[in-house]
This record gives C-alpha cells, structure tokens and sequence, in this order.
C-alpha cells in the first residue's frame, strides 16, 4: 500500500470507524520474549498489548518484523497495556528538526530495503512508514520554547547501563571485602554490601512505584510488593544477593521510605535509651548507662539532612541556616534536639532520647533498685496530698522518667495540664491536656513560650499544672500560681543537689528581669516549693534517687530544708554499691497527709521504712 493510498484510508476511517489494525511484534525483556501488539507508535515511545507481565521501569527492545528494532523502557502499565518510552529520544532534537524545516519532512519507505534495522534517528518518520499510526501534520509556524524552559535530555540506554555496571562492580567488590559477624547485630549496623544495595537499588524503586499508591499501603504490603521488584533490579544489575540480604535490604528502603533510615533499628532496640548523631559518620548509643560506638552510618551529611527535617517537619518545627537549633519528638514521644552546621563544625548532630515502650512507675522503679519501696511509699503519699514538688537532677539522670511515675500517682479524677517544649510526657490519667510551645516563624511573630501557655493555663480550671523543665521565666509565674491555690504542681530543673535547686530557682527568676530583693524570692520560694526530689546517674550508668529533702520555711534569709531520705554509696572494689537510709525525722507535712487519711503510711514510711514493700503501692 503507497503512502496515499494509506492517507485515502485514514480519512475514510475517520469518517467510518472500524476495528483498529494491530501489528503483531516481541518485547525482548530479562524473563525473554513476550508475544504483543502495537496498537501506537511515536517518536517518543509506544503503545502496546502483552501477553505476559512485564515490570514497570523495566528496560526492554521492541522488535517489529520488517520495521526494526527500538531500546526503551516500560513507562507505565494498565492491566495488559503498557506504555513504552524510547531511550534515545530526545525533545531538543525533534524541536530542532520541526523549526528549521519549511514544508512537511519527507516520509520514509513502509520498508527497510534489505530489511535493515530503523536507526533511533529515523523515529520522527516511523509514523509514516507504518500503515496505522495516526499522523498529525506539524506546521510550521508552531513556536517552540526555549533551550532553558524544556527539560534536559534523559540518557542513553548506553549511558544507563555503564552506570549499573559500575554500581555492580562497586557492590560486588563490596561484597568480596565485606566482613560481617553476625555476632555482633544491631551495633555494628548493616554491612557495606547492605548499605551498597540499597544505595542503588531504594533510587530504581522510588522510580517505579506510584507514590500516592504506596502510601494507602503498610508496611507488610509494601514489603510483599518489593521482593520480586528487589530481585529483578538486583538481577538486572549483576548483584549477588542472598535472600536473607535481599530481606535486609527490603528494610532498608522501608526504613528509608516509611521512618528514619539508619536510625530504624535503633529506635526498634528496646536496650538503647539514648541515640547521639555526631555527623554522618558517627552513632553513639547508651545500652544500659553506658555509650558504645555502633557501626550505623549515613550516605552523607544530606542524607542524614534528609532525616532530619522529616523528624522536625511532623511536628511543625523548622530548622535551617537561620534556625540552626530545634527541638522535636518522634511519634512515640521520644524527645529530639538537633543542631546544625556552622555551628555544628563536623555536621549536623542529632540527640535522641528514646521513650521507653513500657510505662516506668514507681514499682518499677524500686525493682530496679532506683529507690527503696519506703521512698516510693513516701513520694506517691506527696503526689496524694498534693505537694508542690520539684524534681531536680543533671543532664540524662532520669528527671522526666521520675516526674512521669509520679504523676501517675495522682487522683484520677483530678484535671491535669501539662506544658512542655516538647511534648514528652504520657499520663495514664482520664483527664489531662498536654500543651506545647511553638517557635516563631520566617518572619520572627507567633511564637508560643512556657510563660504563655502557663498563664493561659491559669484560665482553664486546672486541678494541677505539670511544667516539664523551668529554665526561664515562667519559674516566678509558677511560683505565684503554687502561693494562689494551685496545690499539687510538679516540674523540674537542672540541678546537682537539692540546695543547688534553690539556688538555680533563685538565679532563673533573678534572671527573668523581675525586681525584688533576695529575701522576697527566697520567701516565694520557701512557701511554694514543699518536696525537693533529686535523681543522679551514678557512674556504673545506674539512675538512683540519691535525696527526698522537704523545704520546711526560713530562717532569716536562708531557706530550711529537712532531709527525709538519703543514699549512702560506698565503694566496694571499684562498682558502686550503697543504700537507702531514712532520716527518722518527722515530715512536716504530716498534717496534709493527715487530711488525705494517709497519716499512718507517711508514717510508717518515715520510721520503718524495713516494713514496706512494694505491694504498698498498688493500695
């Protein structure tokens, strides 16, 4: 048939549908040739029917008998049909030949002399050649863009497939060198095998799925979907994956997907309670109050970047260059802080303390030998009387731990609120309202700070108000807030002693630019605060309540405390080892408790601390 024979029989089927001709062709792909149709065909690609399955992003070779051959890759599927984009194809190009061409370009034979195979650079006048295709005249007053405004040419098959061997080649050689001791699990990390596949396999699959889709799905689903994808980019590649790796990588890209990278597994290990990011080389864990060094690893600084401001940007915050220090928290409550470069000097660092999955309460508490059953008899009776008490401490020596098993002490019925940077804290009570602050914008306004939510906090009808650190100058409206009425308020500070506590409370309200004379703020200070509870990290790692002190008033300008409890250390052949001893001294809130009707626990917890046990606790 001539090529106006073929134009009379379009126009005669446009006038008159009738069944579209097909020509039959073989897809050449890594399972081998699949039997289809083509049914369109352009420059830029084609349309075809298969009789098997075939992968998107799959790279393949359409053979049409007596057309030739043509490189492309699988660019999308529905059922049967697929959409094949051609490799070498190249808008630039085609832009060029139709802008500087002034008459409709010449149509090449329907068939290759010789039955030659069709260069890519015949491609714009395949659609002439073949007997079916729908032609669009192109005229030639159609502007066309710029350079600038059209995307930059994809590569070359060719191209494409020299970087797949050299990621092979990379890999595998990874694979000979590797050395892995499965010993050693989750703190050497994954091996450079591992982290080497799922470097260049996690980019072909982002490429291949649709991310609206992959969304609706969880992670078991994703997982399914993944293993043959996983192994035919591997076998594609030339990688030599076994499949207990091929699992391991398929969590990897999960990770990288779904969570937090490198760092999944260690918010997974139940052992690790903090997780410190010195830049993205470096990962230190503490298993037990301990540091190790792991062997987790980021591609890069902006890989790790990357997992950063998905970390900060799930719970509204913002870090760049102009804010360059942030806190967060992860889904769990798990409280991050984060810092960047320049005033990181080694890149970016990241700390993580991890909130633990199972609640800690006091009962826990003296199972792990942190107190004795008498000091938690005495601190659930301080939470049951409503005292105002501060719990003071270092850095990591468990101040919002003791704080959270002793707010699960207080009267269900009670309204809590909570207020904190980050909101940690987890009550197991009915009614509690955790508020949070919030930094300011681009453009410096709307920021929220603990002062704020505190007053506004004074209009909700709280029962008690838990501030999760005092660093600022909510401390003086806090102390205002315990003298007006509001009994029963718990918080904490930076601290190494109970007298030091004092001190700071001093120095944070003097600070805060209120005008008043020691005496008064020590007067404030005396009255508001009625139990002082300081928690350290000993250095074998362990956390202990080492003081229950209890603030009695002043004695001219200096503020009385009496000590309750106490821990007594000793070294004993160089671990720590001690006890707990009670002062015998009589609280001087006895009266309260006597109030409450706990007047014989406080007591009996004060002079036979021997008798009590942590069944006490549950009563």
């Amino acid at each position: 048939m001539s090529f106006k024979s073929r134009e009379r029989y379009w126009k005669d089927r446009r006038k008159h549908p009738r069944k579209r001709v097909v020509w039959p062709a073989t897809l050449d792909t890594v399972r081998g040739k699949i039997s289809c149709r083509v049914s369109n065909i352009s420059p830029g690609g084609a349309r075809l029917r298969v009789d098997a399955p075939v992968l998107v992003g799959e790279y393949v070779t359409l053979a049409i008998p007596a057309h030739g051959e043509f490189e492309g890759i699988v660019a999308w599927q529905r059922d049967a049909v697929i959409g094949l984009q051609f490799g070498d194809y190249d808008p630039r190009a085609e832009r060029s030949r139709l802008v500087t061409s002034e008459a409709e370009p010449q149509l090449a034979p329907a068939q290759a002399p010789g039955g030659e195979i069709i260069e890519m650079a015949h491609l714009p006048t395949l659609a002439a050649a073949l007997p079916d295709v729908d032609r669009i005249p192109v005229e030639p007053s159609i502007r066309w863009p710029d350079d600038s405004d059209l995307p930059p040419p994809p590569p070359t098959l060719a191209e494409r497939n020299t970087v797949m061997l050299a990621a092979a080649s990379a890999i595998n050689a990874a694979s000979a060198g590797a050395i892995e001791d499965k010993a050693e699990g989750i703190a050497n990390g994954p091996t450079d095998l591992i982290r080497a596949a799922i470097a260049a396999i996690h980019p072909e699959i982002n490429a291949l799925i649709d991310a609206k889709a992959a969304a609706r799905l969880s992670r078991a689903d994703l997982a399914e979907h993944f293993g043959d994808m996983v192994s035919d980019i591997a076998k594609r590649q030339g990688l030599s994956l076994s499949p207990r790796e091929q699992v391991s990588v398929i969590e990897g890209i999960l990770d990288e997907m779904l969570g937090f990278g490198p760092l999944e597994p260690l918010l997974a290990d139940e052992t690790v309670t903090d997780i410190l990011v010195n830049g993205h080389r470096q990962v230190y864990v503490e298993r037990r109050g301990k540091l190790e060094l792991t062997g987790v690893t980021f591609v890069d600084n902006n890989h790790l970047l990357n997992i950063i401001l998905r970390i900060v940007t799930r719970v509204g915050r913002r870090i760049d260059e102009g804010t360059p220090l942030v806190d967060a928290r992860l889904p769990d409550g798990s409280r991050v802080n984060v810092i960047l470069p320049p005033l990181a000097l080694k890149g970016p660092m990241v700390s993580i303390r991890k909130f633990a999955k199972k609640r800690i309460t006091l009962g826990a508490m003296v199972g792990g030998q942190s107190l004795s059953a008498a000091m938690a008899l005495l601190l659930k009776v301080a939470a049951r009387c409503r005292l105002n008490t501060l719990i003071s401490g270092g850095t990591g020596s468990g101040k919002t731990t003791m704080l959270d098993a002793m707010a699960q002490m207080i009267d269900p019925s009670e309204r809590i609120l909570t207020i904190e940077d980050a909101a940690e804290l987890r009550l197991p009570l009915p009614h509690v309202g955790s508020l949070e602050t919030r930094p300011p914008n681009l453009d410096g306004n709307g920021e929220v700070t603990v002062r704020d939510l505190f007053r506004n906090a004074l209009r909700m009808r709280p029962d008690r108000i838990i501030i999760g650190e005092i660093r600022g100058t909510e401390a003086f409206d806090m102390l205002q807030a315990m003298n007006c009425g509001h009994d029963g308020s718990l918080s904490t500070i930076h601290a190494s002693g109970p007298r030091e506590a004092l001190s700071r409370l001093e120095s944070v309200i003097a600070m805060s630019g209120i005008e008043a004379s020691s005496r008064a703020l020590r007067a404030q200070i005396a009255s508001a605060i009625d139990l002082i509870v300081q928690v350290d990290r000993a250095r074998d790692g362990k956390r202990r309540v080492t003081n229950i002190v209890e603030v009695v008033g002043m004695d001219g300008d200096v503020i009385t405390t009496q000590p309750l409890f106490s821990y007594q250390s000793h070294d004993a052949g160089g671990a720590a080892r001690g006890q707990f001893v009670s002062s015998g001294l009589r609280p001087y809130f006895l009266p309260k408790a006597d109030y409450h009707g706990l007047r014989e626990t406080l007591l009996r917890a004060v002079n036979a601390p021997d008798s009590c046990d942590i069944v006490d606790l549950a009563s």
